[in-house]
């Protein structure tokens, strides 16, 4: 990230009692936003499918059969063309599922998010949700209260990195009130929002997800996300063999599926920027679709089952209601086209939720096959299937962490803690063999993007001076002329730093020595007292480079004397090296070398 060059007064650092207080107003703030915007969908959802005017809307329930009949097919439709008028004229931001944006804010624009992005995104995705687009609610309340963190970073000039920091926390936020996982909603942040975790970045995310989380339960009770009846019965023995076979193949499936995923997103969003039509018409065709698959599967199934967050088809594949397996298996792949397709062509909404529903419905079907095959290794296709939606998250997101912690946090069943892990592990080992980006990443690569996908811990920033230093820099007189010093240095040393002195006394620093040979010609009279650089810093020698570079980048030096501990000013005779930028950037390099593959 490059913090760029703003005009008007200098950002104000603020301290970490400050910005946690900040990130308390952030956290209280989005969980209220979270309850706003469930509120929105619901009132959205009933005026399209039943026109009706109330808030009564249960989402783990399976939506009941609109009073519109075919001409449901249209309500897509209708509400698309209202996103896309919303989008296009207010925030094209707000398009598609949100935290790519949010992750595009933080390594590329410093942590800025439009106020305005906040409100339009909830508008359109709760339109796109409550029509019935494939989508989920997480990814507008992240960019949501991402873009809450920000303004309040914005409005009151806080430097880039304590900026990011309050972006990250109202991320974590939206997730804790969404869901009611505050653990999970913790390690999201880490996981896919913080380019770096101190104390002075955890603090604050960890407020904000917990004032969050307090929001959300004094508005929507205690219960987790789903209820899972088989959570109550206690483990009294290890999983068997053959049942723990049957997840390690689970959660290979899992990382094909979440390959799948991310494919199918990537073509329909080119297929549907290739027509040679306006947004409107783009749109209009995908949600057309989305409309027809809904109707279809009511007549042919029962339900619309694929309609906005699904949350009730997952509900009742947990409570063990669902376990035809044709029907399993016809609803992963129609819930995935339906997903695709609706973003694809414009939608505003979350890829999380559908990576949930696509889990359960194959970790559904794989439990029902293997109920057939080891009919008597106490295999549970509800089991299955949160073990399934654990596997296709972490592999499309690459949060693995977050993933397990979510899923335990939302059915509070610990007897599938261990083999989900297992599918976890496995799922993103085989997403990673087919395709390195993830589904948040791979939208932005399609721009020319890219997102670091590992954090590596800055092991060469606790290294003292004099590992790093320059160990034999050279002594100049200050007097000396250039041309004089030039010749004194002939041949050119490879990799030199030159102290320039006067008697015992530093004068500066030539951090460049070739640039002393670039100038010999126009400036050969001119003396090194001339030309040297005067803004360097003194460090001793057994100073973290970390603290070298802070000292540094205050007072704008290029480069850093090492001396021996000693009173009074520093003499050349205390000079032990030279710390140039180059030397840095050595050392940043030398410590990565482990983790480059």
């Amino acid at each position: 990230m490059v913090e760029s060059q703003v005009e008007g007064a200098s950002p104000r650092r603020a301290t970490l009692v400050t910005l946690c207080f900040f990130s308390l107003v952030v956290g209280i703030v989005t969980g209220y936003g979270a309850v706003a915007f469930r509120a929105l969908v619901a009132l959205i959802h009933n005026l399209a499918f039943y026109g009706t005017f109330t808030l009564d809307y249960d989402a783990n329930m399976l939506t009941e059969p609109s009073t519109w009949g075919p001409l449901i097919i249209l309500v897509p439709v209708i509400g698309g063309m209202l996103v896309v008028f919303l989008v296009n004229n207010f925030a094209p931001e707000a398009k598609g599922h949100g935290v790519p944006e949010v992750m595009h804010a933080i390594y590329f624009k410093q942590g800025r998010i439009r106020p305005l992005v906040a409100v339009i995104k909830s508008i359109a995705s709760a339109l796109s949700i409550g029509t019935g687009a494939a989508v989920g609610r997480e990814g507008p309340i992240i960019q949501i209260g991402s873009s809450l963190g920000s303004s309040i970073a914005q409005l009151r000039n806080l430097p880039t990195g304590q900026r990011i920091t309050l972006l990250a926390a109202g991320a974590g936020a939206g997730i804790a009130a969404t869901f009611n996982t505050p653990l999970g909603a913790v390690l999201f942040a880490i996981e896919l929002m913080m380019p770096e975790v101190s104390t002075r970045t955890f603090l604050p995310v960890v407020i904000a997800t917990g004032a969050a989380t307090y929001i959300g339960r004094i508005s929507f009770g205690l219960a987790p996300a789903f209820e899972v009846p088989l959570a109550a019965i206690p483990q009294v023995s290890a999983i068997d063999l053959e049942a723990l076979i049957i997840y390690v193949v689970l959660g290979v499936l899992c990382g094909v599926a979440a390959w799948m995923l991310i494919r199918s997103m990537l073509i329909t969003d080119k297929f549907f920027k290739k027509l040679p039509v306006n947004d409107y018409v783009r749109h209009a065709i995908g949600m057309l679709s989305v409309g027809i698959l809904m109707y279809v599967l009511l007549l042919t199934a029962g339900n619309y089952y694929v309609d906005g967050v699904g949350y009730g088809t997952i509900q009742e594949i947990l409570r063990g209601g669902m376990t035809t397996l044709p029907l399993l298996v016809i609803l992963f792949f129609a819930k995935m086209y339906a997903t695709s397709v609706s973003i694809g062509s414009g939608a505003s909404g979350g890829v999380f939720s559908p990576s949930l529903f696509i889990g359960a419905t194959m970790g559904g079907a794989v439990g029902v096959i293997g109920t057939m095959i080891f009919p008597n290794a106490g295999i549970n296709p509800a089991e299955f299937a949160l073990v399934g939606m654990g596997g296709v998250v972490a592999a499309g997101t690459g949060a693995a962490m977050t993933a397990i912690i979510m899923i335990f946090e939302m059915t509070r069943d610990y007897n599938i803690v261990v083999p989900l892990v297992v599918a976890v592990a496995i799922a993103l080992g085989i997403r990673r063999m087919l395709i390195s980006e993830t589904i948040y990443t791979s939208k932005l690569v399609l721009r020319g993007l890219h997102i670091p996908k590992e954090r590596h811990s800055n092991m060469f920033m606790v290294h003292p001076a004099h590992e790093v230093m320059d160990r034999e820099p050279i002594f100049l007189d200050a007097a000396m002329r250039v041309s004089e010093a030039v010749d004194s240095l002939t041949p050119k040393p490879k990799v030199a730093s030159i102290v320039v002195v006067a008697g015992d006394r530093i004068v500066g620093v030539l951090p460049d020595i070739d640039h002393l040979f670039a100038i010999v010609g126009e400036q050969g009279n001119d003396t090194l007292s001339d030309i040297v650089d005067e803004d360097f810093v003194v460090v001793v020698d057994n100073t973290t480079l970390f603290d070298v570079i802070k000292r540094m980048h205050r007072r704008n030096a290029r480069s850093a004397v090492v001396v021996q501990p000693c009173r009074g000013l520093p003499r050349q005779s205390d000079v032990r090296g030279v710390i140039t930028k180059s030397h840095i950037s050595d050392s940043v390099v030398s410590s990565m070398q482990n983790y480059l593959e």
